[in-house]
């Protein structure tokens, strides 16, 4: 089976589209949250984001943007983003949205397979550093955990004799279709993230997702150049703090 898994969209239609154009054939598409908050077009993306699948779990934004959770902890940039999206969405989008499961998530006929936001752990917590993934992946009830929330793409390994890893995806240049190869080892542990398709973090502005091919046991993650004044200019109309659309262009 070949299956596309993409998260941290944040409302970027414009980053959705081109990583939904960039995408190879696939026979399902797996979300790990955070549709909402940040970006300035939540209906836009949730409505498309409902028309790919079923398989979910729930993002800290998708909840503060319902009112499933509070913005007390999110920083004031982030909390206004919250608030205003709140408003925004239509009653259909919020209650879809609301509804979304909590983490860690199975999918029928991918026995070795886990969804999650932030951790298997915490659907809150972040995997940045080898560290954060040792009790995540020691405790994985799957092989495979897909993960999200950092924005960072890649993720972390950990062999059946005990070394651990971290997965980096090395590319040329930072404004081009690139993608990155990881052949998975039998009786290994991964945590795979796709990087966010809305807003990375990672120093590279473009728009990230991952393919994974079951039959080949390969993970392929991609990076895709997208339009970020678009996705700017939305931001600046609907009056959303300017650093939101200002840090798209630095990937951070």
């Amino acid at each position: 089976m070949r299956i596309l898994i993409i998260s941290d969209i944040h409302a970027n239609l414009e980053g959705m589209e081109a990583c939904l154009a960039a995408a190879p054939a696939h026979e399902l598409v797996l979300n790990l949250g955070d549709i909402v908050g940040y970006g300035a077009s939540p209906n836009e993306v949730t409505e498309r984001a409902r028309k790919l699948g079923r398989h979910f779990v729930r993002g800290n934004h998708d909840k503060a943007c319902t009112g499933v959770s509070g913005v007390d902890g999110f920083n004031p940039v982030a909390g206004l983003a919250a608030l205003w999206t709140m408003k925004e969405l239509t009653p259909e989008n919020l209650e879809f949205l609301k509804a979304l499961p909590q983490g860690p998530a199975k999918v029928e006929g991918l026995e070795n397979v886990q969804l999650v936001h932030g951790s298997p752990l915490d659907e809150d917590e972040y995997i940045i550093v080898q560290r954060d993934a040792y009790e995540p992946l020691a405790k994985a009830a799957a092989a495979i955990t897909f993960f999200g929330h950092t924005h960072i793409q890649g993720g972390f390994s950990a062999s059946p004799d005990g070394q651990w890893g971290t997965i980096r995806p090395i590319y040329k240049s930072k404004d081009k279709l690139e993608t990155f190869e990881l052949q998975l080892a039998a009786g290994t542990k991964y945590l795979l993230n796709p990087g966010s398709t809305g807003q990375p973090r990672d120093g590279d502005p473009r728009a990230a997702f991952l393919a994974y091919d079951t039959e080949k046991s390969a993970i392929t993650f991609h990076r895709v150049p997208y339009d970020i004044k678009a996705a700017q200019k939305r931001i600046f109309d609907a009056k959303l703090p300017d650093r939101l659309a200002l840090r798209l262009a630095d990937g951070r």
